[in-house]
């Protein structure tokens, strides 16, 4: 599957929001204004000017959204949710070549905020697999314990883990020894 540089960085930047989300032993990783600055730089957001508490509520909101997305059962269900959150975001297509990337697209309006900037760019990477037929790529780490996003970019769709040095590696050496433990009775 080939994925374009700008839609790639737009599928990272969901997966890692999506991902500040509270579970059951994580805090909020977007819990204040600053986590949301550092969450904009880190993930160099263009665009984006003063941020405050407003932002940080329609950011929640938007990463709710994107969090259903994920649990979608099928593709026309994650299409509604990617198509409301889009609409919404007030969309303006727009080439443009900065920060050294060669041309790609942006979707947000100029001028827009912080959560539709997201909205609109994360929501359209998000469409762009749907589109590809390859809405399963979009899951959740299977490990008992984590449940957190991730886009499946393998070959044949066959990662189970948020990250296999962690997640997959536990799980796989809690099962060797487990069967070690049963053979020697």
């Amino acid at each position: 599957m080939l994925i374009p540089h700008d839609t790639r960085i737009a599928l990272d930047t969901v997966v890692d929001l999506v991902n500040t989300a509270p579970e059951s032993e994580q805090d909020d990783g977007l819990a204040d204004v600053a986590a949301l600055y550092e969450f904009v730089h880190g993930h160099s957001v263009s665009g984006v000017g003063e941020l405050g508490p407003r932002d940080l509520k329609a950011v929640h909101g938007v990463r709710t959204h994107f969090a259903e997305v994920f649990a979608a059962p099928d593709s026309r269900a994650a299409a509604e949710l990617i198509n409301r959150l889009v609409a919404a975001a007030g969309t303006t297509p727009q080439l443009t070549d900065h920060d050294g990337y060669d041309w790609h697209v942006h979707y947000f309006a100029p001028g827009a905020s912080v959560a539709d900037h997201l909205a609109a760019d994360c929501g359209m990477a998000l469409a762009f697999i749907v589109v590809a037929g390859e809405q399963e790529r979009l899951r959740r780490c299977e490990a008992p314990d984590c449940g957190r996003a991730f886009v499946d970019l393998s070959r044949n769709r066959s990662r189970r883990y948020c990250d296999s040095r962690t997640c997959g590696n536990r799980l796989h050496v809690a099962a060797y020894r487990a069967r070690r433990k049963e053979a020697a009775g």
